[in-house]
């Protein structure tokens, strides 16, 4: 029955490996870690966001806000600091403070006036964009010694590669996520949320607390996806990162989280991450095919995935009204 359970991020992992294994032995150089570091990189906004929307799926919820908070963080954070000349970190602790307000607002309008997460994280979806436009229509570029120091920042693997500041930042965040998800009593409260509210609240699940708890922490980490955003381009834009929730959930479902909620591994969301990424790198290195190919190909296994899990689901029921008959 374990097995059963996690054979989404089992057959995540394996589909992984396969296609790593097809893109090296067509391109010998995928097995550099300089390759693989850059995968990381590259990611490690889009990593950090999917962390967040990990938990919300996991409760039963959905967060759409999040490419918009990515934007208006980014943005943000420039003007302070490339037109105001705030430091660094004043201005990151300043908009980490905004955003996990905002995603509690949109947790308290979840709980207390019954909206469902798509309303209302739809309402912030709009509303972050709208701010980060007031705040500028054009990409500001940032420069301060404190971001270039962090940019200066690497750890140098075996082979030539870098894992820089943000990418260890990325990992450093699926690993907190992964304990709090798994040994933490929040985290047990997540999944009972998910798995049946009335169930959960018969168990003295702090319904309340436990949502708006969420919502809090997908702003938080949007926030610091927005400021890795803006590490990794040097500038903030408010037209950045549009469709980026949508790259998020796809990542967490393709990991083997339930969209339905009450399942789901946080390392399975890294690892469909590393998949998403995998294909970007196999079409820079093909050369010949459009970058529309990795949704393509995305859309092709978020397709197989959700059938696997109605699969699943469907196997699940069948077997719980066997037992209950030969109980009968």
């Amino acid at each position: 029955m374990r097995i059963l359970r996690n054979l989404p991020f089992l057959t995540t992992v394996a589909i992984f490996l396969i296609a790593y294994a097809i893109c090296a032995v067509q391109f010998p150089n995928m097995l550099s870690t300089r390759v693989i570091g850059n995968l990381l990189i590259d990611n490690a906004f889009l990593g950090i966001a999917a962390v967040g929307m990990t938990f919300v799926i996991i409760s039963g919820g959905i967060d759409l806000s999040v490419g918009s908070v990515i934007a208006f963080t980014s943005v943000f954070v420039a003007v302070l600091v490339g037109k105001l000349g705030v430091h660094p970190l004043v201005a990151f602790a300043l908009v980490l403070v905004i955003a996990a307000i905002f995603g509690a607002w949109m947790g308290m309008m979840i709980h207390y006036l019954g909206i469902p997460p798509f309303v209302a994280t739809l309402a912030g979806m709009f509303l972050a964009r709208g701010a980060a436009f007031l705040i500028s229509t054009e990409s500001v570029p940032i420069s301060h010694p404190f971001i270039d120091t962090l940019q200066g920042l690497y750890f140098r693997l075996p082979g030539g590669g870098r894992l820089t500041f943000i990418a260890m930042l990325m990992l450093a965040v699926f690993i907190v996520g992964g304990i709090l998800a798994h040994r933490t009593r929040f985290g047990a409260n997540i999944y009972a949320l998910g798995g049946n509210q009335q169930s959960a609240e018969l168990m003295g699940v702090p319904i309340g607390r436990t949502t708006i708890g969420i919502y809090t922490m997908s702003g938080v980490l949007s926030g610091l996806a927005g400021i890795v955003y803006t590490l990794y381009t040097s500038s903030g834009y408010s037209l950045a990162t549009v469709g980026v929730e949508l790259d998020a959930i796809a990542s967490v479902v393709i990991g083997g989280t339930l969209l339905t909620g009450g399942a789901g591994l946080v390392a399975g969301t890294f690892v469909g991450i590393l998949i998403q990424g995998l294909i970007q790198t196999y079409i820079v290195f093909d050369g010949t095919l459009s970058s529309w190919w990795t949704k393509i190909a995305i859309g092709i296994l978020l397709f197989l995935f959700i059938a696997l899990q109605r699969g699943l689901l469907w196997f699940s029921d069948l077997r719980l009204a066997r037992q209950r008959m030969k109980e009968a």
